[in-house]
């Protein structure tokens, strides 16, 4: 376990878990390049200490790890206090792992990366999450709360509310959120929203319909019978506001 430029302003400090060596020196050279303060480490158990001990602003999770799995790691961050339930996860799959790569979205991770990866593609997905996670100008958003009947979407705190209770989201499905409460009554396809709100232009649109599917489970009193985030067939989703 190594720590990188500890003595510097960086952009934020990401915790990389790999059990890699190679990948885990290639990865943290291109981010303290970038201006990232880097720790690495190799098995599931000491990521999870150090992601305690340091609260990291982002976590790179291979998938495949000795001892605890990426999954079990992403399942105990998320269901931990608030303060790392909310840390953005980034997991490392292997090609062949679509499986396990669908279950650690359903999990909770907010973003995916598929080996063999180019560093400079990670970098830019770690910038485009942080971004989400964080007002990185230190500006306010100005765009005021948006209420639909019981649920409020707070732009401006990141904060999203059901029935006076916080709801616990990573930062892919408050962005979700909040872009499908801000265009109600509109359809969208999912490489539209892969787009606007994951900032990709090409990618696996299944990342959208986990993703969806976990937001149900959180703001629709029943999840298989959606009232907000509406299915429209053959184009993509769209969201119906309950009060007029």
């Amino acid at each position: 376990m190594t720590d990188a430029h500890d003595d510097v302003a960086a952009r934020g400090h990401v915790l990389v878990v790999d059990d890699d060596r190679t990948v885990c020196e290639v990865v943290s050279r291109y981010l303290t390049r970038a201006g990232y303060r880097v720790s690495v480490c190799g098995d599931g158990e000491q990521g999870l200490r150090l992601a305690r001990e340091r609260r990291p602003d982002l976590m790179v999770l291979d998938l495949m790890l000795p001892g605890r799995s990426g999954l079990d790691v992403c399942t105990e961050l998320r269901a931990g206090p608030s303060d790392l339930a909310q840390v953005p996860i980034i997991m490392l799959t292997a090609l062949g792992e679509e499986e396990n790569r669908v279950a650690g979205l359903e999990l909770g991770a907010d973003d995916y990366v598929t080996k063999p990866f180019s560093p400079r593609e990670l970098v830019l997905r770690i910038g485009l999450v942080l971004r989400r996670s964080r007002d990185a100008s230190g500006t306010p958003n100005s765009r005021p709360a948006v209420r639909d009947g019981d649920l409020t979407v707070d732009m401006a705190a990141r904060r999203a509310t059901l029935a006076d209770r916080e709801l616990a989201l990573t930062v892919r499905e408050f962005d979700l959120l909040a872009f499908l409460i801000n265009h109600p009554g509109q359809a969208f396809g999912r490489p539209e929203l892969l787009e606007r709100v994951w900032g990709w232009s090409f990618g696996d649109s299944s990342t959208v319909t986990v993703h969806v599917r976990r937001l149900r489970e959180k703001v629709e009193a029943d999840p298989t019978e959606p009232k907000r985030i509406c299915t429209v067939w053959g184009v993509g989703y769209r969201y119906d506001r309950i009060a007029p």
